[in-house]
């Protein structure tokens, strides 16, 4: 008979005993999917050397614990936070066991604070992490044969499951997260979290969380210009649905409100089909039908582009949308053609008389549509890594036909310095830099200026090796480089098995996406939406600072603006964790 050895019941009770002698908390089935198999297993684990029992401890946010290896790590019972008034904060806890442990969970208390005040233990949420394949940084960019590079077993995903069933010689995070509602009253909360299994109760930990007086604002109205494009192709895929079709929108709305819960700005649509040609699992078609009529005239179908358009702003992403392409990679564009009752697709370049010919009618149009939208004035044709002469001829059409459409560039030749006044949305690679003076302009015009990472950029990055620090690291730098946001091109550009296997046919693993299928979250999307929590509450204590204009704010304004300035850096510090830890441990005391 398999035994399980857990603590808070005599040693070496077997689980039907343990079954049996629960009472106080009804069983529930810990549904969930099998991980894939570590391709690298630590077989220097002493598991022999464990004692009896479910082992557990608080452990580090900025950690990977590995499934195969014995945690090296001191047990702790206590957890100590702070947070703002509608922030959300995280903690890690780590489970190991020699022996197999079924039905394990996590259950917490009301948050009690002085005064009868009283959170909700609703606010905190617990979820199991579960381990994925990756690879190594390597080269970076290019095409990648899996056996030439490493592999390994990653923790990242974040399961919505309530309980887990735990295999013996293993360790299993659980990921913890507390959503203070913006009514709390700032004050010092304590809470007990029980540790189960089969429902009785094993362990408990105690959780202090400070609640700060400042309020962040809800995440619609963060400022941070958040850009993670969006492929709801790759979900339509992954979830067995027809595109656009009711049940296609229901898988949707859940990982898009995700998104949206980010603070999310900017709506990635496709106006032709393939504007990246086949560089994701699942390409991009239109969400505009081009059709060509027998007599010689267009008619574009914006059905699919206005739904989902709608579909994003109802979520509460409504400031800009983002229209892919008119310089396509592939130089491609497709229509349909009623003559021939075909497909027709051909390859052009801007400037070219076809050019003109087949974006002059779509823009005239397009425009009309937009202006009868409403949507004309937050409205970029978007253009990735595309620059010189082809870009200057693109600009110089949309200028002619459609000029209240602004231009979203991700540039890397410096386009924006000859047409600054139609690049609204500027992107610039983390390794490249905005010249002072033009960003200034920008900044008195209100467009926005944002970085990107990418597959060459090793530091910091979101790969699902990535530390889980350079994740929260990201939205530091932007504020410490005077960038006004962060975007990232993969949002959810699933690859095959998304939740087994995160590699690619080119790029690290993890480049294609943040967040996986069903809706779960991941550790290094979590630590992406911390960093940019700080970074509101960076801008909203500089402008506190700077409107109070006392000497006393004078100071605290100064030793923020030092702090922020520490983050400046185009190449990894030393301790990225403690860099970090530094700067929020300020930003809590300029907080109180």
């Amino acid at each position: 008979m398999r035994k399980s050895i857990l603590i808070g019941c005599l040693s070496f009770l077997t689980l039907a005993t343990m079954a049996a002698c629960s009472k106080n908390r009804p069983l529930s089935d810990c549904e969930t999917y099998a991980e894939a198999v570590d391709p690298a297993p630590d077989k220097t684990a002493d598991w022999e050397a464990v004692g009896p029992g479910l082992h557990a401890s608080i452990g580090s946010i900025d950690q990977h614990y590995f499934k195969t290896s014995v945690p090296q790590i001191t047990e702790n019972h206590r957890w100590n936070g702070t947070a703002w008034r509608g922030e959300k904060v995280s903690a890690q806890l780590v489970l190991w066991s020699r022996d197999p442990v079924e039905k394990v969970e996590c259950t917490f208390s009301e948050f009690i604070g002085e005064n009868e005040k009283i959170l909700s233990a609703q606010i905190a949420q617990v979820r199991f992490v579960r381990y994925v394949i990756t690879d190594e940084f390597a080269d970076g960019c290019g095409k990648r044969n899996p056996e030439d590079y490493a592999a390994f077993l990653y923790p990242d995903a974040l399961d919505n499951v309530t309980c887990y069933n735990m295999k013996g010689k293993t360790t299993q995070p659980v990921w913890i997260t507390m959503q203070v509602s913006r009514e709390a009253e700032p004050g010092i909360y304590k809470s007990t979290m029980h540790l189960l299994a089969l429902g009785r109760k094993i362990q408990s930990f105690q959780f202090e969380l400070e609640v700060l007086p400042l309020l962040l604002p809800p995440p619609a109205q963060w400022k941070f210009h958040l850009d993670l494009w969006q492929n709801p192709y790759a979900v339509s895929r992954i979830h067995k649905v027809k595109p656009w079709s009711e049940a296609h929108w229901e898988v949707l709305k859940p990982v898009m409100k995700m998104l949206a819960d980010a603070g999310q700005k900017v709506i990635t649509t496709s106006i032709n089909k393939k504007p990246w040609a086949g560089q994701t699992f699942d390409p991009f078609d239109s969400m505009i039908v081009w059709t060509k009529k027998v007599e010689g005239s267009w008619a574009y179908d914006y059905t699919v582009f206005d739904n989902w358009v709608q579909f994003m702003m109802d979520l509460g992403v409504k400031k800009q949308i983002n229209c892919y392409s008119m310089i396509p990679w592939s130089s491609e564009l497709v229509y349909f053609e009623e003559d021939s009752g075909k497909e027709v697709t051909t390859k052009i370049e801007p400037g070219s008389e076809e050019y003109i010919a087949l974006w002059t009618p779509f823009l005239i149009d397009f425009r009309l549509h937009l202006e009868e939208k409403g949507w004309n004035r937050i409205t970029n044709i978007a253009v990735d890594e595309r620059g010189g002469e082809k870009m200057q001829l693109v600009l110089k059409l949309l200028e002619d036909q459609a000029p209240e459409l602004g231009v979203a560039l991700a540039d890397n030749e410096k386009t924006y310095k000859i047409y600054p006044d139609q690049i609204k949305d500027l992107c610039v690679s983390y390794i490249a830099n905005i010249d002072e003076e033009d960003l200034m302009y920008r900044k008195s015009k209100g467009y926005a200026s944002t970085y990107y990472v990418c597959c060459k950029d090793p530091f910091p990055n979101t790969f699902t090796f990535s530390p889980p620090v350079e994740a929260t690291f990201i939205s530091w730098y932007a504020m410490a480089a005077g960038f006004d946001g962060f975007l990232r091109w993969s949002y959810c550009s699933w690859v095959k098995d998304p939740l087994r296997d995160s590699r690619f046919r080119t790029w690290p693993a993890g480049d294609t996406y943040i967040v996986y299928p069903d809706a779960r979250s991941s550790i290094r999307f979590e630590r992406l939406i911390e960093g940019i929590q700080d970074a509101e509450k960076i801008r909203i204590l500089r402008e506190a600072f700077e409107k109070a204009g006392t000497e006393e704010a004078k100071q605290k304004l100064e030793l923020l603006n030092k702090t922020v300035a520490q983050f400046n850096l185009l190449s990894k510090p030393e301790n990225t964790e403690a860099l970090i830890n530094h700067g929020k441990k300020i930003l809590a005391d300029l907080s109180r």
